[in-house]
């Protein structure tokens, strides 16, 4: 006998997008059995249930995976249940890359569905078995209320699938239109490899509000109005390629004997603080998730911080730098092949001219811009990543509590020491030196360059332009 696809199956759904009668018909399906929503928050499979399967709320919050495997093992055939965005994630986890759980995704038009859901609070009516009981309301369009529910919704989509993606999984979508097709519903039990199939769907719950959405609200033209301030085909959306970046915690500077710790971004302020922490006698650096949870815990009252540099001096400062060192072999001749442009020789310490040097960094912008973009084959080394990407980087370990300001250093600093309880000491003066002056070579070409190529940066963290 061949071995079955699935062991169990999810539906990923969401509020008023159809799951009620999905489940319905998919219980009514020999050999498949939907425990509904299991693991809502508030109830187990149903409202005011707390147990389900001789388990109580509590076990389930405290061991989730038991509680999966419970559900398999004392339902007979397939067991189910319906997830929403806003059930425990850690159930997620749990399912979602696990290729023996089914993976069914149904979907509904987000304004159908948000006016259903307002209809729904409003009237407290969730579910309608018999048309007699119907209650009329017509609910105010929020566009804000719409804006937030829309964003988080899309978002936990794009996370689901991007799952599926990356684990080689295909699901079976079906839409709340398909729900009232026979052959659909049976399409999916094939799917899910069961033999059963339904002679008729299962009508026991009724749609609650058939008429056009114009009709369902009491404020109609304001919803108008409201939908057509919503960019529904990412026509502003900046698209972004650049890789996603790990935390570096390697590169983490902390004081042994006070609670200061600095994540440092590549080409922004760095050797500066070091010095200032040394100050307080001691700096701790190459640590790893043990040393660095140790160090946090043996300071209590501790304080994270990093420091933002405008686009354009970062920029800089990465140019020179390579210019220097020279990190990044494979750049020299990239240089000079894609863009025909060459380096100085390595002998040499840099340009000769400030023409040349300036001449330099325009090229060097215009080759990060390109690597950020996707559009080669050269890795994007720490020093050229976006800022946004480098913290996003840090949050998946933990964001630092502290995002400073170099051009207001001092201050920033003054603020974390007060923060973790520290006496601030002195900040010494900034130690980088370059070939030329970024004032020497500022102009409104290099400001429009670096623009373009940090724009995500830009706009995330309100740059203005650079002034010398």
């Amino acid at each position: 006998m061949a071995k079955a696809r699935f062991h169990s199956f999810v539906i990923f759904a969401e509020m008023r997008t159809g799951s009620n009668f999905l489940e319905s018909n998919l219980n009514a399906i020999a050999g498949v059995t939907c425990h509904g929503e299991a693991f809502n928050p508030f109830f187990m499979g149903g409202e005011n249930k707390t147990e389900l399967l001789g388990v109580g709320i509590l076990q389930r919050n405290a061991d989730p995976a038991s509680f999966l495997k419970a559900m398999r093992q004392k339902t007979e055939g397939l067991s189910g249940f319906r997830y929403f965005h806003d059930h425990d994630p850690r159930v997620f986890d749990l399912v979602v890359d696990d290729p023996g759980v089914a993976k069914i995704i149904l979907t509904r038009n987000q304004l159908e569905s948000y006016i259903s859901w307002k209809i729904a609070k409003e009237s407290d009516q969730w579910w309608l078995a018999n048309t007699k009981h119907l209650k009329t309301v017509h609910p105010r369009f929020e566009l804000d209320e719409f804006q937030a529910r829309l964003d988080a919704l899309q978002a936990f989509q794009k996370a689901l699938v991007n799952r599926l993606q990356v684990t080689g999984q295909a699901a079976y979508y079906i839409d709340y239109d398909d729900v009232l097709d026979l052959k659909v519903i049976n399409g999916l039990a094939a799917f899910l490899g069961v033999e059963a199939r339904l002679e008729d769907l299962v009508f026991r719950f009724k749609k609650q509000n058939p008429e056009p959405i114009v009709s369902k609200v009491s404020n109609p033209r304001e919803m108008e109005q409201g939908l057509a301030k919503i960019d529904w085909f990412n026509l502003t959306h900046t698209p972004n390629f650049e890789p996603r970046r790990q935390g570096a915690i390697g590169t983490y500077v902390a004081s042994e004997m006070v609670g200061l710790l600095f994540q440092p971004i590549k080409s922004a302020p760095d050797q500066r603080i070091r010095k200032w922490l040394q100050g307080y006698g001691g700096v701790l650096t190459s640590f790893d998730r043990p040393g660095l949870r140790k160090w946090r815990e043996g300071h209590p009252g501790q304080r994270s911080f990093t420091v933002l540099r405008h686009p354009v001096a970062r920029a800089y400062a990465g140019y020179c730098d390579f210019l220097d060192r020279e990190w990044m072999p494979e750049l020299r001749p990239y240089l000079k092949r894609v863009h025909k442009f060459e380096l100085p020789p390595k002998a040499k310490p840099g340009f000769a001219t400030v023409a040349e040097h300036r001449a330099g960094f325009l090229v060097f912008l215009e080759l990060i811009k390109h690597i950020l973009a996707g559009r080669t084959e050269l890795k994007t080394p720490a020093q050229f990543a976006t800022q946004f990407a480098t913290l996003a980087g840090f949050g998946q370990l933990q964001a630092p509590d502290l995002l400073l300001r170099e051009d207001r250093l001092a201050e920033g600093l003054g603020f974390v020491c007060a923060e973790a309880g520290v006496a601030m000491k002195p900040l010494p003066a900034g130690d980088e030196v370059y070939p030329f002056e970024l004032a020497a070579i500022y102009g409104a070409d290099i400001e429009a360059a670096a623009r373009e190529t940090y724009a995500r940066d830009y706009v995330a963290y309100g740059f203005g332009d650079w002034r010398a």
